[in-house]
Formats: structure tokens, sequence, C-alpha cells
């Protein structure tokens, strides 16, 4: 005798939580900044044109991973046509998964490419043990990676550095180096076949830090070589962290001020003519101000509040050149505005 099978009544899902309702609120408004600042980014300095080939570079780090998810997202939206193919240089550093980038590109229909290369073993033995590793694996790696965009057909390399790593480097550069110098968003690589783009150059790493966790990358710790935790590079970085919780909106004012460089003001004989100036009697707004105490342009750029004004806390401050930025005509790269 046949029995039939115990039909189950559906049930409803539980209504969602005010704090899951929050959440998925916040997780939206994190999306949306960050498609929106990668897309500006890719505007401001025309960082990939129409039929171009990028190799996103993807180490297994959260800025890699978040670079490529956010370029394969605007590029299905974007006006124009651009391929993308990710590469990984497998350096044959002890205990790395040799298996998770290509299960995790698979999975996304991504073409890809893994690059095997022992260049670990290259830098244990020229560099002495307890030294910094970095600068020889960095050089390494750089001139693999062009190699493989060429035999790719790749004509933009892009990289995952975000706005961290751009002040980072500048005070890098500022502290050991005596020189004046950040990360650029696009420049031509070094042996001038390729141009490197770097889409994250708006991008916060906190904001990063919260995209990876939400879209669960499988990350590939960065430690495997060995790097050491007093490296200059890592203190740095602790410095811009506790500056950000202290005074927010240091770091926005600090990053706007690589697009607003003043090259009178500075001491670059090669950037200014100084020993040809001459006064002309007229008026010069640029001219210095030797006598005030503060400028109205200094107040403006040195203010952590654009907000004053409006009564809003420090907290909740933006630039004036954000605010532009946020409701500036739309463009290709650019998520339509709510």
């Amino acid at each position: 005798m046949q029995t039939s099978e115990p039909t189950s009544v559906p049930t409803s899902a539980a209504p969602p939580t005010e704090a899951e309702r929050r959440a998925a609120h916040e997780i939206n408004k994190l999306s949306k900044r960050l498609h929106r600042q990668v897309g500006q980014a890719i505007t401001d300095y025309n960082m990939i044109e129409e039929g171009d080939r990028v190799m996103v570079c993807l180490s297994g780090g959260k800025d890699s991973y978040s670079l490529l998810d956010i370029l394969l997202n605007l590029q299905q939206r974007a006006p124009i046509n651009f391929s993308i193919v990710a590469v990984n240089l497998d350096q044959k550093q002890p205990g790395f998964p040799a298996d998770v980038l290509p299960a995790y590109l698979k999975s996304r229909g991504v073409d890809f490419h893994i690059e095997n290369q022992d260049t670990y073993s290259v830098v244990k033995r020229v560099i002495p043990e307890g030294d910094t590793m970095c600068s020889l694996c960095s050089r390494l790696r750089r001139g693999i990676l062009y190699r493989v965009a060429g035999e790719l057909g790749a004509n933009k390399i892009a990289l995952g550095h975000h706005r961290d790593d751009f002040l980072g480097t500048v005070f890098l550069n500022l502290f050991f180096q005596g020189r004046l110098k950040g990360m650029p968003p696009k420049l031509v690589s070094d042996d001038g076949k390729h141009t490197v783009i770097r889409p994250l150059a708006y991008v916060a790493e906190t904001d990063i830090e919260r995209w990876a966790a939400h879209r669960q990358f499988p990350i590939i710790p960065c430690t495997l070589c060995g790097s050491q935790e007093n490296l200059q590079r890592v203190q740095v970085k602790k410095m811009l962290r506790e500056w950000d919780q202290k005074f927010p909106g240091r770091i926005d004012n600090m990053h706007r001020a690589f697009s607003h460089v003043v090259p009178s003001h500075l001491m670059d004989r090669k950037l200014f003519p100084f020993e040809t100036i001459r006064p002309t009697g007229e008026a010069n707004p640029l001219g210095d101000k030797a006598f005030d105490h503060d400028d109205e342009e200094d107040d403006d750029v040195c203010a952590t509040p654009a907000a004053a004004e409006a009564g809003l806390p420090a907290e909740a401050a933006i630039s004036l050149e954000a605010l532009r930025r946020t409701l500036s005509p739309s463009s290709p790269f650019l998520p339509a505005q709510d």
C-alpha cells in the first residue's frame, strides 16, 4: 500500500529585525560609496578607456580582492567596452595556498592567469637574515608583472593601493627619504610599455576592510614571507590610524592636499622659477601674505569640517571638494544617484 509523503506547511520567513535592517542599510551605503569613489577616480584620471584590457594584479589580500570585485561590477554598467584579466604571481612562499585564488576566480567566471616564479628563494638568498625583504621582492615582482601584461595583451595594469597607501607613501618619503613624493593614481610603467592605474585612490582602508568582510573574500595572509611587524610602513600606518581616530577629518584633508598643490609656496626650484621672479606692481592672489596670521585659503584647507556652518558635528564633516565630487555630473563609471 502506498502512503503519501507528509507535506510540510510553508511558513513565512521571520521579518528582519531592526538591527538587521540597519546593517543592510549600512552595507548598501558602503557599496554605493565604494563604487562611486572608484568610478570617480577612473573618471578624474581617465584610467580606463574604450577597448582597454585591464590586468588586475591579485595578491589574495583584501585590497586586490575589493579592486577586482568593484571593477567587475562597474564593467557591467559602463557604456564602454573593456576586458579584465586577473593575474596572481605565485612567488612560492612556504605555506602559500595555491588552490585558493584559482577556485575563487573560477567561481566568479573571471579570465585569469597564475604566474609561477620562485622569487622567494632569490630574495632569501640575497637578503641577509633579519633584513627587510620587501624592496627586492617588489622589484622582482614588478618586472615579472610587466612581462606578463605584455604576454596577455594588457595595456593597463591595475593595482590595489588605496587612499591610506597614498598617505603612507608621502610620510615614508618625507620621514626617511627627504622628499615630497606620493603614489600617483596613474602613471606610465618604468619600462614605458604600460599604464599603471590605482582605481582605489579615493577609498579609505577601513571601508575596504568592511567590504572584504561583507563579501567574505578568501583572504590569504600577507605574512607568509615572514615580513617584520616593525617595518617603517607598518609604523606609519599605525600613526595614520591613530590620527583618524583622534582627529576625524584630518586624513581627508591630507588626502585632498594631493590635488591642491601650490608650487610657489614650496621650495623646489625645478617646479617654480624663484630665481627669476620680480614684482610686477600688479596684485597677485597667489602672492605671499607674510604678515597675515591666517588667510582665507589656509582657513579653508586646514579646517576639519566644511560642515561647521551647517551645524554638523566634526565626525560628519565632509570636504567641499568631496561634496562637489559627489554632486558632479554623471560619468560612465559612476552609479546613478538616488
